[in-house]
């Protein structure tokens, strides 16, 4: 099979293409459930201080894994027919199996979203181990994205373990000067260390000249998690793709949609953005850019 996938990429990116696409599903879950799973998790240690009781929020076990799939109009299960990836959606037209109701385009979008994203990743990278790890970078930097989107936080467990697989992963980089995903240990702690602390500096900075506070500390762990894969060298074009995009979106929201500037634009989405571009042209492009300079 290695030599089998090896020798034909075609048939190794479209196999990775279709498993994707239940990833995708499952990243819809993942998506959903962990803020609530986090907000269950903050009320009981409230309720352990006020004894308030909580609300609006399931009772009993809820995980990732539990309870099954259900609709968030009607409560119905939803059945592993009903649940493929985007074929679903469109043979219901969109539409809930038992009540009718409109089903989230997001759902599908992230489906589909995560099978092109894989392959893309799968073609640059070839059958590997280093095709696997940035494959997994992809689905977390895709799961931080919409969260932030929805509820603008970006959860420690998904961006802390990712900190410690690239520090962890960076033991496996090859002494020699080949090209390659992983990065050596010093400069991935030190990219580590500078992800965080260059985002944590201008938010103090911010807070001492304005009194507010610029961004969470989400997005300085997320920059530590892309340091950590990829090496100081890349913070500095990950930070001005992410700002420039963030400004020309923020901007164009506030002139076009009239979106209030009072209200907090999520930065997590354009970092890891950012970050999934510089995993895998990141080098062209810093090459490109001396040689033009040149």
């Amino acid at each position: 099979m290695q030599e089998l996938f090896s020798s034909s990429p075609q048939i190794f990116v479209s196999i990775v293409f279709f498993l994707s696409l239940l990833i995708g599903s499952f990243l819809n879950v993942v998506i959903y459930r962990l803020p609530i799973m986090m907000e269950r998790e903050w009320r009981a240690q409230c309720r352990e201080l006020a004894q308030t009781p909580a609300t609006e929020i399931p009772d009993g076990r809820f995980d990732i894994i539990f309870p099954r799939s259900r609709c968030t109009s009607c409560g119905s299960p939803i059945s592993a027919l009903q649940n493929i990836p985007v074929l679903s959606f469109l043979v219901l037209g969109g539409k809930c199996g038992s009540c009718g109701s409109d089903i989230p385009r997001r759902y599908p979008i992230v489906e589909a979203v995560t099978a092109i994203m894989t392959a893309i990743v799968a073609w640059r990278f070839g059958f590997g181990w280093e095709s696997a790890a940035a494959i997994f970078l992809t689905w977390a930097l895709i799961a931080i994205s919409v969260i932030d989107i929805d509820h603008q936080i970006i959860p420690d467990s998904i961006s802390l373990p990712f900190v410690w697989l690239g520090l962890t992963l960076s033991l496996f980089s090859p002494m020699s000067g080949a090209e390659t995903l992983f990065v050596a240990p010093k400069t991935a702690i030190v990219g580590s260390l500078a992800g965080y602390l260059s985002l944590w500096s201008i938010y103090q900075l911010f807070r001492l000249m304005t009194g507010k506070e610029g961004m969470g500390y989400g997005d300085f762990k997320l920059l530590a998690v892309l340091g950590a894969w990829l090496g100081w060298q890349m913070l500095p074009l990950i930070i001005l793709l992410s700002a420039v995009v963030g400004a020309a979106i923020g901007i164009t929201m506030i002139v076009v949609r009239r979106h209030d500037r009072n209200i907090p634009i999520p930065f997590g989405p354009y970092l890891a953005a950012a970050g999934w571009i510089a995993m895998l042209y990141g080098d062209q492009i810093v090459s490109s850019y001396f040689d033009y300079m040149s």
